[in-house]
């Protein structure tokens, strides 16, 4: 289905006073997705080590996974590692000396030793450290050691195994199944179409970065980033009120909607929030996780057609969900992003990075500083109860889990990853 129509969604006919009010309507999603259903759902899925291995074999490993940004590999030479344990592999991501980023299984094809230990660097060849055979950028193997005591060897068959790679809006993403069923804009499709002319390069400029495991199922840290009405009591310290006011108290969303194999939503601010006064000091200097998402002007990055496409003078963040483990908010002036990759059924890598402009002067580098660790903090304040309910599941003392209507992204990644492995041949 194509959401976009004119530029605008073509699931409603917003005028502006619906656009307003739309948050104040009760159940007002799941009628437009009535293959979602509305009865209670399993928790199956987030504990269960069979269907943890359905979703390795046929989720995983046959779809577009992001991998980094463009920029993390700025030069010829510069590489990357990104393990994929979902996968099964480590795959070396470099860009080669035409100025292009190729993907390769980080294997050499001597005896099978992992080419790349170090997370990244710089080098004018791929050189195994066990026996020395050395690859060039473009995967190539170009030199063996004592050649002529092998039988038969073709160097020219023996080169790196090549990953599928490209790259949208500077997101490099891979994809390791030898014959993607879509090339990556196909599987983006109309959701990565809205955020055409979104500001990323220019927002990418400096971004902080966050690593940790944790103790839980991947959907279960991802469940807590596909809706915001915990924010009034999980982070009522935090963000008491940027998120609500008394004509919002849910923290219920603008708008909703689903395309392909993800979703997106419109977040709803609170823009009669007063800042303390050293966060006034930080929102003075810049775009921190609060003020990106309350500004009232006019910015470039509203003119993607994703970006508050009901025109809300109430909206503070587009949520884009990209199935099965990507996210990204983006903001005036800031976006943030996460990924979550599956190291076990309850245990997840979770990713996360807040990205803006470079700055220019050092007030600009306080604020971004300041949001840094506000951000940090709100992470941490979801990390510990995602695995606090992950120690329970087990327990079968309750076996469903019974969402409202604005809890609907959850539904419909759990609908999705149903239907991905059946499509890709396995049995539920």
């Amino acid at each position: 289905m194509n959401i976009w129509q004119d530029g605008k969604l073509d699931h409603w006919s917003f005028t502006m006073a619906e656009a307003v009010t739309n948050y104040k309507g009760p159940k007002q999603y799941h009628y437009l997705y009535p293959e979602l259903g509305t009865g209670p759902v399993s928790v199956h899925p987030y504990i269960s080590k069979e269907y943890y291995q359905l979703e390795k074999e046929f989720v995983f490993k046959k779809v577009w996974l992001y991998a980094c940004r463009a920029e993390q590999l700025q030069e010829p030479g510069s590489y990357l590692v990104v393990d994929l344990d979902v996968c099964q592999t480590s795959i070396l991501l470099v860009r080669d000396h035409q100025n292009k980023i190729r993907a390769y299984h980080n294997m050499c094809s001597h005896r099978g030793n992992k080419m790349a230990y170090d997370k990244s660097g710089k080098t004018d060849n791929l050189t195994c450290g066990f026996h020395g055979w050395t690859y060039g950028l473009d995967g190539q193997l170009n030199f063996v050691p004592d050649e002529d005591n092998y039988f038969d060897i073709d160097k020219s068959e023996l080169g790196l195994s090549p990953v599928h790679v490209d790259i949208w809006e500077g997101f490099v993403f891979i994809n390791v199944d030898p014959s993607p069923k879509e090339s990556l804009t196909e599987y983006l499709g109309e959701l990565g179409k809205g955020l055409t002319g979104y500001p990323f390069n220019k927002l990418s400029g400096k971004c902080h970065r966050f690593e940790t495991i944790v103790n839980a199922n991947w959907k279960l840290v991802k469940d807590a980033f596909q809706e915001v009405c915990h924010t009034p009591y999980q982070h009522r310290r935090s963000l008491p009120d940027a998120y609500r006011n008394s004509e919002n108290p849910h923290t219920r969303l603008i708008d909703i909607g689903i395309s392909g194999h993800h979703g997106r939503a419109s977040l709803f601010g609170n823009m009669q929030h007063i800042p303390s006064p050293v966060a006034s000091q930080a929102y003075n200097h810049g775009a921190t996780i609060v003020s990106a998402a309350l500004g009232e002007q006019k910015a470039p990055e509203m003119e993607a057609v994703g970006i508050n496409p009901t025109d809300s003078p109430d909206w503070s963040y587009e949520l884009n969900v990209f199935f099965p483990a990507f996210f990204i908010a983006c903001a005036r002036g800031s976006y943030f992003a996460h990924q979550f990759l599956p190291l076990d059924v309850d245990r997840t890598l979770w990713q996360s990075m807040i990205c803006y402009p470079e700055p220019e002067s050092n007030a600009e580098v306080f604020s971004q500083e300041y949001s840094r660790v506000m951000f940090r903090d709100i992470m941490c304040e979801d990390g510990r109860q995602i695995e606090e309910t992950q120690s329970l599941l087990n327990s079968g003392a309750k076996t469903h889990f019974h969402l409202k209507d604005e809890e609907i992204l959850i539904r419909q990644s759990l609908f999705e990853g149903d239907k991905m492995i059946k499509a890709n041949g396995g049995k539920l």
